[in-house]
């Protein structure tokens, strides 16, 4: 950077020397090398310096990415030319002060055009292939040489610069559709990409319109091809502004589908995370009520308990007197108490004759072979209000519903029956048996663990493997439910985990993603679990060598980081499925593949909900930002200081009181002094 400062200095005082003629007699008049070199040395001091700067784009923050660019540097380089150009226009045309001013926007313009270059690279590059990587490299290069000779070459030489650019321009567009990072958007940060690109072709337009107004002027003192290096430059970022425009225009409508069926899926699964905790039944029900009305956004809902003929017994937007005459009719037709979708109601004389305004039903109802527990009725104003995807999520739902309210019965009975003691005993002592007992210990990064159950027998589970000499694998899980058979999915699981990494064989350029792992993982689980049952888990593969992990998440709780370097605390937002929710193919693609590089002193915080869901007196709950701002203030002690911590922190703000659910916390803290992996 300091390069370009010399430069810019030089740029400047040849500036000033050529419009102040006393100046120039005492230290001599520039020549016109002397310029084109101070030129050429700042774009190339500030593009290396560019080149050379590490990405700015962290994890997935692409809106952040392009708000620092026209917040900062943009800004600057607009807010420099619009003023100057409004200067200009209004009569202050003084050489010294044209000359002065042009410099220092010369100097706003190339820092922008630098740190453009630098995003676009960066968005290019998000999940981008080896060979685009250097395709991109290549195109940088050849680029960089071209606009260079419109700088450096005499002017009968600059015709012969348009066939490359023109090759270059048919390639640019290739390169610039590898916009894969706008995929990862929901539909409010698109709205905000577009104003922000947007934002950047103003300002490229600014910067073209102050160059072609304000380098007319005789006085100037400016290299010969400096006016077309920087319209070329301005040019090509509003290309590739331009383009991640039209793609992300391209893809609004298919965003608002894709985040709502999103959010449709997270919103059953913390549904089915929710159900399993019930207390009791009317507390499940509650909760299955609410989370059905929200999902699918009905208009009106009712829920009838069969067994004690309350009608409703829960209601949104709906009179009592309207739910029976409904109810009426629909028993008329003998579909009162089972599974029915009508989207057309206005075509049905009997529903006609209700004179509703409602368009579309959905009827759910709650049972078993030998029992009828309750039947939901969701209602629209529209038309094809709902669709079969919208059903078979509520029939898994509510069928994991009647699974929770069976259990809750069954417990009942079994809380009197000194077997289930003697179950849960057994229980115990197997799942005791499945929890390590021995920590790896090694140069790079030190553990500690807590665990604490509920009840008798939690459905907590972690893990640790060591691959090879420089990788470590890593597993966190929560199983639904609690008791015997919480105890059998951990062990199923821990099986699973101890299988599937015998498939991870990198010597042979065939290591296990994590991905892979949650989907072969999901696929075993499918012919062993409940129907009513899933399992939260993050899975990590730590690779000393390459100072780094891979990891994926299948529904369960973030992990909280902090990073050294950067002095942030802050969680992976990583989506995922828990597995047994889905069990087919299509479960793939609810899991990803996260990277990230860690450094001396980064500290990583594995748990399970007990933890961020342990309450006070009143009802509240401990919660995330808790969790986060404790590591914010412990970063700095060892690892099994900042567990405890963490566990002190917890019982304190609970008042002591019993955790209502299992919790389980791993502390994972690289050493500020990393070993030498050899080769």
């Amino acid at each position: 950077m300091s390069g370009a400062v010399l430069s810019w200095l030089v740029l400047l005082a040849c500036a000033i020397l050529r419009t102040r003629p006393e100046l120039a007699v005492r230290w001599g008049t520039p020549p016109d090398w002397l310029l084109t070199l101070a030129q050429t040395g700042l774009v190339i001091c500030l593009f290396l310096h560019e080149r050379n700067h590490p990405s700015r784009l962290r994890g997935t923050e692409f809106v952040g990415l392009l708000r620092r660019l026209m917040q900062g540097v943009g800004l600057l380089a607009a807010l420099g030319a619009g003023l100057h150009l409004v200067l200009y226009r209004a009569g202050g045309n003084s050489p010294l002060l044209l000359n002065v001013l042009y410099v220092v926007n010369v100097g706003l313009s190339l820092y922008f055009l630098a740190q453009a270059s630098n995003t676009w690279r960066s968005l290019v590059f998000f999940r981008a292939s080896h060979i685009t990587r250097q395709r991109w490299h290549w195109f940088e290069l050849l680029l960089g040489c071209a606009l260079l000779g419109y700088l450096l070459a005499p002017g009968g030489l600059l015709r012969l610069l348009s066939v490359p650019l023109v090759l270059l321009a048919i390639v640019g567009v290739y390169l610039g559709s590898h916009q894969q990072w706008v995929a990862y958007l929901n539909h409010r940060q698109r709205w905000s990409v577009v104003g922000l690109q947007l934002s950047a072709l103003v300002c490229c337009a600014l910067l073209a319109v102050y160059l072609f107004v304000v380098q007319q002027d005789p006085a100037l003192a400016a290299p010969a091809g400096q006016r077309a290096f920087l319209l070329l430059m301005a040019g090509f970022a509003a290309f590739y502004s331009l383009t991640g425009l039209l793609v992300t225009f391209v893809t609004l409508p298919t965003a608002t589908i894709f985040e709502q069926k999103r959010e449709e899926i997270l919103s059953m699964q913390r549904l089915a995370q929710l159900i399993q905790k019930g207390q009791s039944e009317q507390e499940v029900y509650t909760l299955l009520f609410d989370s059905a009305v929200q999902t699918v956004e009905a208009d009106a809902a009712w829920l009838d308990l069969h067994e004690t003929n309350v009608s409703p017994a829960l209601s949104h937007r709906i009179d009592a007197a309207t739910c029976r005459r409904i109810c009426a009719l629909l028993g008329d037709y003998n579909i009162g108490h089972i599974e029915y979708l009508n989207n057309e109601l206005s075509n049905s004389a009997g529903f006609r004759a209700l004179d509703l305004p409602y368009g579309s039903l959905i009827v759910l109802p709650l049972r078993t072979s030998q029992s009828h527990f309750a039947t939901v009725y969701l209602l629209k104003h529209n038309t094809q209000g709902f669709d079969r995807e919208n059903l078979g999520l509520l029939q898994t739902f509510t069928g994991q519903t009647v699974v929770r309210i069976e259990n809750l019965r069954l417990m009942e009975e079994a809380l009197h029956n000194e077997v289930v003691k003697e179950e849960l005993k057994i229980a115990s002592l197997i799942q005791e048996s499945l929890i390590p007992k021995v920590l790896p210990a090694d140069s790079w990064f030190e553990i500690r663990w807590h665990s604490k159950a509920a009840r008798e027998v939690g459905g907590d589970f972690y893990d640790f493997l060591q691959l090879s000499a420089s990788r470590i694998a890593i597993i966190i899980g929560d199983v639904s439910g609690k008791g015997t058979t919480a105890a059998f999915h951990v062990a199923q699981l821990k099986g699973i985990f101890h299988t599937l990494m015998l498939l991870d064989q990198p010597e042979k350029g065939q290591p296990l993603q994590p991905s892979k792992f949650m989907t072969m993982a999901n696929q075993a689980l499918s012919h062993c679990l409940e129907r009513s049952s899933f399992i939260t888990a993050s899975f990590y593969i730590i690779d000393y060598k390459e100072r780094g992990f891979a990891f994926a998440r299948a529904g369960h709780c973030h992990t909280l980081y902090y990073n050294a370097v950067t002095e942030e605390t802050f969680y992976f937002q990583t989506a995922g499925l828990g597995l047994g929710i889905l069990r087919d193919a299509s479960y793939e693609k609810r899991i990803k593949n996260m990277y990230y590089d860690y450094n001396p002193g980064d500290v990583m915080v594995m748990y399970t909900d007990g933890i961020v869901e342990a309450r006070d007196a009143a009802g509240e709950e401990y919660g995330e930002d808790r969790l986060r701002d404790l590591l914010g203030r412990t970063f700095y002690l060892e690892a099994e200081e900042i567990k405890q911590a963490i566990v002190d922190d917890v019982e304190q703000f609970s008042h002591g009181l019993p955790p209502h659910d299992d919790q389980t916390l791993l502390i994972i803290k690289f050493k500020s002094t990393q070993p030498t992996v050899l080769a």
